[in-house]
């Protein structure tokens, strides 16, 4: 799955008259929907203790949240990228399209662009369809999203459909984001609409979801297989959705026909047992162990549905082993549920509430300052070549809002922070070496900072519209003339880089 390329360069019919009532029921005691607090609170625990880092948790039992939490400084419903769980919202707008008549699963894809085609197409691009789009099957030999955003031109349809295609479309599953891209341009060739806004009257609205944005390509287009951003409520909703086979209050959002293509495993990906990514792939769904399915995206971002257990789990995390958190859940959330409400136990489910009331991530420990710090106070020093682009760190450390500044040669970014908690701001990243979206955007950001030792500043500083987080360490020499930075965008990087500074 070859996700880091999203962020390197990430029903007609069903008209919207009045927003459907909700159908995320009250939040009630797990007991009270057959599930062990215990167990949901040993889950937790485990997902904290063994996941680096998790951000969101939203868990639904018969509808109700049985479970619901955010580390801060990640805060309730806040948008979040989901990157490839994107995917699974483009199946959607492809369904409703399907739904209503105005397209066939079946037809070629070559037909929605007869102006972008080479001048001879093969007979596989001939052959390939709409079906084979949504199940990953196009006979593309590699995912071509890299071809796609770091090619020469900026119509990323005609550079798709100039690409060679290696295999039978239908008979040979590479995951394949642009794919989804492709999915997305049918939708806005057919409606005239991006899928963003397809789906706002037709299934955001309708879900309560406030504010969704989607990134899109130089021609406009969403991208489809990632760029949506919206809260862990946001992806529980859509997942009850799908839970629900389409319906929401008194209104069929999207066919169960279709929820039943989406979910199914529409080709095989492989063999292991033990992996939930071997258990087959749908309509830009995967399937689950234990008869689910689910939309995922880079870094620990799901909607996992189990329609046997009618349970949904919804997370957004910053992590680097996925199955890790599906393990977890399958080890302490499913021996715990019940078929019919548990005799009540207080004292687990308060223990259990007041876990997911105080959920976080702790600032940088240390002291709040050091004998250094009158030294380096208003300096810049100045890093040796590196391969991560940092020219210059400018250190602010008096008054109210201290600050780090690193600069690179295609823009800067001013780290304001505070020691013994989070300082939340905005920054600006444009075309910055450092991920924060593939596209120009103000993030929010939250940091602290402490002197670890003497002459040690440790700074971190956490994305939280994204998975990432920045770790650096400021290691200053005696004279506090020269330093040596470690920085590491996590999870991205396995190793911090190191990189050597000196002051004029």
């Amino acid at each position: 799955m070859h996700y880091r390329q999203a962020f390197l360069a990430a029903a007609l019919a069903c008209l919207v008259a009045s927003v459907a009532p909700a159908q995320i029921l009250d939040a009630t005691a797990p007991e009270a929907q057959g599930v062990e607090s215990a167990a949901v609170l040993a889950f937790v625990e485990a997902f904290e203790n063994q996941v680096d880092a998790p951000h969101g948790l939203v868990i639904l039992r018969h509808g109700h949240p049985i479970a619901e939490g955010w580390w801060a400084p990640y805060e309730p419903n806040a948008p979040h990228m989901l990157y490839s769980l994107s995917k699974s919202f483009t199946s959607l707008a492809i369904g409703m399209l399907y739904d209503a008549g105005k397209l066939d699963i079946d037809d070629p894809v070559i037909s929605f662009f007869p102006d972008k085609l080479p001048d001879r197409p093969s007979e596989n691009l001939q052959a390939m369809r709409v079906r084979d789009l949504l199940s990953m099957t196009t006979g593309h030999d590699q995912d071509t999203l890299d071809r796609l955003t770091q090619g020469h031109g900026d119509d990323w349809v005609r550079t798709f459909l100039s690409l060679e295609v290696e295999h039978r479309p239908g008979t040979f599953f590479r995951y394949n984001t642009g794919a989804t891209y492709m999915c997305s341009a049918i939708v806005q060739k057919l409606t005239g609409q991006t899928v963003l806004e397809f789906l706002k009257p037709r299934l955001f609205d309708p879900l309560g979801i406030q504010n969704p944005t989607w990134e899109s390509c130089p021609r406009g287009i969403n991208t489809g297989g990632w760029g949506l951003s919206i809260g862990t409520r946001d992806i529980a909703s859509f997942g009850q959705l799908m839970l629900q086979r389409g319906r929401w209050g008194d209104r069929q959002l999207i066919s169960s026909n279709w929820v039943t293509l989406a979910s199914a495993a529409q080709t095989p990906t492989g063999t292991n047992p033990q992996s939930d990514w071997d258990q087959g792939y749908g309509f830009q769904f995967w399937r689950c162990r234990h008869d689910g399915f689910r939309g995922d995206g880079a870094f620990g971002q799901y909607c996992i549905v189990l329609p046997k257990q009618d349970v949904v789990v919804a997370i957004n995390s910053g992590q680097g082993d996925m199955q890790k958190t599906l393990n977890l859940l399958w080890e302490h959330l499913l021996p715990a549920l019940s078929d019919q409400p548990l005799p009540a136990n207080p004292a687990a489910a308060s223990a259990l509430a007041e876990k997911m009331k105080r959920l976080s991530h702790d600032p940088v420990a240390g002291e709040a300052t050091s004998p250094l710090a009158s030294k380096i106070n208003g300096r810049t020093f100045t890093f040796d070549k590196n391969s991560t682009d940092l020219q210059s760190v400018t250190f602010q450390l008096e008054g109210d809002a201290p600050s780090v500044t690193l600069l690179t040669t295609r823009g800067k970014q001013c780290y304001h922070f505070a020691c013994g908690h989070w300082f939340t701001q905005t920054i600006h990243y444009e075309k910055l070496g450092l991920p924060a979206a593939s596209t120009t955007a103000d993030q929010p950001v939250a940091a602290s900072a402490a002197w670890t030792k003497p002459n040690q500043l440790t700074l971190q500083a956490w994305l939280t519209a994204t998975p990432f987080r920045i770790d650096m360490q400021f290691h200053f020499a005696d004279d506090a003339n020269a330093l040596t930075l470690d920085i590491r965008v996590h999870p991205l990087q396995e190793k911090p880089a190191t990189i050597k500074a000196t002051a004029p």
